[in-house]
């Protein structure tokens, strides 16, 4: 039988950055160290595949510190913990190593400077999101409130007389975002924002090249997995961007056949979580039933690169 005649596109930068990249070498280094089991406080990285990996080496991953034995060795994820985790590992004597991205790490900095300052910190992002509780988590309850969508942005009443200032979750939609933060300017015209921007350069990276290619395929593939807040916001952008369909896949074996047997042009990127070879994977298994040609698309190269804590190479 005939194969049906396929165009793959790839975006291009995809997949792992340089702080999933550094987060999954602390544990690998920290089992080295150490020696089994590391203790991982919640996923290193919301991708399973790497998770799966990094527990068959022998690591062990908990929802809470109290799972953990008093003196083991602890990683904080890669989202960032709040200062009470920090302050709990502390009092059980853990031998804590924070793998928290250093973009992320950059912002809870920002969250404690504004309150040392008086200022009162409406922060946007996704409630219940890891990164969000770890930032939120830097100054009082009192100091800070979520602001989700837009709507927030325009019915929120802060405390009066309070400065107020603005930070970000790193991995949201950059043109999302750019709209609350708009509405909040325009509400509150001397809110202090960030020095820089607080979405990182990797969620800016995937999302652009996205748009690039959206308004060309007939249905995007983004893999990662349902809890990747970056992964979600590529398959936003691309519907948002002109794409005919998106959707989320884990890996190859959720491929929405379905829908690749009506696209004639297929788009494949991948959220900051998840390996190159599951991307591999992807089109092999795409290849094994169409008769595919693949180019890929874009031109901006990484070169970001995190080192290790220092607990790990002293």
């Amino acid at each position: 039988m005939k194969k049906m005649l396929k165009q793959l596109t790839l975006a291009a930068p995809r997949g792992f950055c340089a702080g999933v990249d550094r987060a999954v070498r602390i544990v690998e280094v920290a089992l080295e160290k150490f020696g089994k089991p590391v203790y991982v406080r919640h996923e290193i990285v919301h991708n399973k595949t790497v998770v799966d990996g990094l527990a068959a080496k022998g690591a062990i991953f908990v929802k809470e510190l109290d799972e953990v034995p008093k003196g083991a060795p602890v990683v904080f994820s890669a989202h960032g913990v709040s200062r009470a985790v920090v302050a709990a590992a502390d009092e059980r004597r853990m031998i804590a190593v924070d793998a928290t991205c250093p973009l992320v790490t950059k912002v809870h900095i920002e969250a404690r400077r504004h309150a040392d300052n008086n200022r009162h910190l409406l922060f946007i992002g996704h409630s219940g999101h890891p990164e969000v509780e770890g930032t939120m988590g830097q100054v009082n309850a009192d100091q800070v409130t979520l602001i989700e969508t837009v709507e927030d942005a325009r019915m929120v009443q802060p405390p009066e007389y309070s400065n107020l200032a603005f930070a970000t979750q790193t991995t949201l939609s950059v043109d999302d975002t750019a709209e609350i933060i708009s509405v909040l300017q325009f509400r509150f015209p001397d809110i202090t924002g960030p020095r820089g921007e607080d979405i990182c350069y990797a969620t800016t990276n995937r999302q652009k090249a996205v748009k690039d290619i959206a308004g060309d395929v007939d249905l995007m593939l983004v893999i990662g997995a349902s809890n990747s807040s970056n992964s979600q916001r590529l398959v936003e952008v691309a519907k948002q961007a002109g794409a005919a369909d998106a959707v989320l896949i884990a890996d190859k074996d959720a491929i929405a056949w379905e829908r690749a047997d009506k696209a004639d042009h297929i788009g494949l990127s991948a959220g900051a979580s998840a390996p190159e070879s599951l991307v591999q994977d992807v089109i092999q298994a795409l290849a094994d039933r169409y008769d595919l040609t693949v180019t890929e698309h874009g031109h901006i190269r990484e070169t970001v690169n995190f080192k290790v804590p220092s607990i790990l190479t002293q």
